[in-house]
């Protein structure tokens, strides 16, 4: 990809509980150092992972419950209101629970509906966790996940014109306009949009999670397999870290920073 290429932003996503509902943003303002305002805040512990609130550190996501392996997750829709900071999770159009997860009740009242519909999942009592402004991403550094929407297009022709639902790779931001698969040679490079610069830090390794639809639940491909066949290796997307300040939205251009001479 030469510098001169630019995508656009065409969707904005945060989820504020790892393995549930992603919520879409119009605009959101990014901060060195930090994700998405709220995003992977809170996580549900499957059985004692040894997460500490006071001293936050990262686990990795087989300590929670996660659509890689509870898919069941999907057929779940939340939402989650910063001010109240109240989870509300409906099933069928119907409230199933609801709490404010900064206080002790609001979490039993999360906790108690897993814990009921959640077995033979459950390898413990299922906790809502938090730590300050920790954030429960799948790597161990605060980034911002991206997904190349050609790269989406071109593993639908892989799986001979099978629809892909883009929303199946979890991102915060979804792009148009790169050329499939080269935004994996983006590592290293500096993503300019706005006043906003992230640095593209690593590319994403696929999981099962990819094989759950999105809407239904149901685990109905069989995208990590198909990328290593037809590529060689799993990935598709790219982490970056937010490096300067900046409020980005759907329909921003994202291009690649020409380096600086010296």
């Amino acid at each position: 990809m030469t510098a001169s290429q630019t995508a656009e932003i065409t969707g904005l996503y945060r989820y504020p509980i790892k393995g549930l509902t992603p919520e879409a943003l119009s605009s959101v303002p990014l901060r060195i150092g930090q994700t998405l305002p709220a995003d992977r805040r809170y996580a549900i512990e499957n059985g004692p992972s040894g997460f500490d609130p006071e001293a936050p550190a990262w686990k990795p996501k087989i300590q929670f419950l996660m659509l890689a392996r509870n898919e069941r997750l999907a057929t779940l829709d939340s939402r989650f209101e910063d001010a109240s900071n109240r989870l509300t999770i409906r099933k069928d159009g119907q409230t199933v629970a609801s709490g404010d997860l900064e206080t002790a009740a609001g979490r039993a009242a999360i906790e108690d509906y897993f814990s009921e519909n959640f077995q033979p999942e459950l390898k413990g009592p299922p906790k809502v966790l938090s730590g300050r402004d920790h954030s429960f991403s799948d790597v161990a550094r605060k980034v911002v996940s991206i997904i190349n929407l050609d790269s989406v297009r071109a593993i639908e022709a892989m799986l001979g014109g099978t629809a892909v639902n883009p929303l199946r790779f979890r991102a915060n931001l979804y792009v148009k306009g790169w050329p499939a698969w080269s935004e994996l040679d983006l590592v290293g490079q500096t993503l300019a949009i706005g006043q906003a610069r992230l640095k593209v830090v690593k590319r994403i390794v696929r999981c099962p999670a990819t094989n759950v639809d999105p809407e239904t639940g149901a685990r109905d491909l069989e995208i990590p397999p198909t990328l290593s066949r037809h590529l060689g290796h799993m990935d598709c997307g790219i982490y970056a870290e937010v490096i300067a300040d900046g409020e980005i939205g759907v329909g921003d251009v994202v291009a690649v920073e020409e380096p600086k001479l010296v």
